[in-house]
């Protein structure tokens, strides 16, 4: 009976410990929603946990008849298209370091991985100065444009990926390289055929943190945009003005901007414990 109510006790605490931890996760989610379903009247009548209407305009008013809707757009082209192009370059790049006697491969690999080490102010500069002096053709430039945040968010989602699918592409047993390429398969067909289905959790995993890496930066945005590329991430600021904050409709944006991040993780949850361990056990 002692060992019974002991073990109660422990669980207790347990359980006790993970509804902590899940209510301080949630509860500023959820106060981010109440304070976007409130009328600026309800916002300063006083604090209040639990809200019984819901204000549609905080969400209409900025997505359709204001500039957030382009700034989603733009957030969503920008988070997408950098994903795709890290995969891709991350997966022919991995495959040559596990395959291939690449020189410095060790030195080059260090290198990627000090670079997502770096803090990214470290790049802001050269990165703007890179944009509107030297890439410039005429009036054209990389600065505030879709491509131009693409390209810059390389910088710290590449070498990422690179470390991340450099483990789980070393377990994939060779002989399955030689096996096909004896059959006339050529290194992309093994790629293609071979590879990116074996690691496809791995890859699943690393495309969803690289896409949230890339629709959660800010720094970039705002330093490399204008007014064309810029994302909801930075859209939120021009809330707060010197007249006041419009903390309604603040609060709605930013509930839009996370729902796209869960969504996703909804999508891919099943990867995403296969993706993490993939590679973890060798035989």
């Amino acid at each position: 009976m002692r060992k019974a109510i002991a073990w109660v006790i422990r669980r207790g605490w347990l359980y006790g410990v993970w509804i902590l931890l899940i209510f301080i996760t949630l509860f500023p989610i959820y106060w981010t929603f109440v304070i976007s379903a409130r009328t600026r009247l309800e916002l300063f009548s006083g604090p209040k946990l639990w809200q019984s209407s819901f204000c549609a305009e905080n969400y209409i008013r900025p997505l359709f008849h204001d500039i957030y809707g382009a700034y989603l757009f733009n957030s969503l082209v920008i988070a997408t298209g950098n994903t795709l192009l890290v995969i891709v370059l991350a997966v022919l790049a991995t495959y040559a370091l596990s395959r291939f006697r690449v020189a410095g491969a060790r030195n080059i690999f260090f290198w990627a991985i000090t670079n997502r080490m770096a803090p990214p102010a470290a790049f802001m500069l050269p990165l703007y100065l890179l944009y509107t002096r030297v890439i410039k053709i005429g009036d054209w430039s990389l600065f505030d444009t879709h491509i131009g945040l693409i390209l810059a968010y390389c910088v710290f989602n590449l070498p990422f990926a690179i470390w991340l699918l450099k483990g789980i592409i070393d377990t994939i047993p060779r002989q399955l390289d030689e096996a096909a390429m004896v059959d006339g398969a050529t290194v992309f067909q093994v790629i293609r055929v071979i590879i990116v289905p074996l690691s496809a959790p791995g890859i699943a995993i690393t495309g969803l943190l690289s896409w949230i890496f890339a629709w959660n930066e800010y720094l970039f945005a705002a330093t490399l945009t204008s007014s064309q590329a810029r994302t909801i991430t930075t859209g939120l600021m021009e809330f707060v003005t010197v007249v006041g904050t419009n903390w309604g409709e603040m609060a709605a944006i930013a509930m839009v901007s996370v729902l796209p991040a869960i969504l996703l993780l909804a999508l891919v949850q099943r990867y995403i414990i296969a993706g993490l361990t993939f590679g973890a056990v060798r035989e």
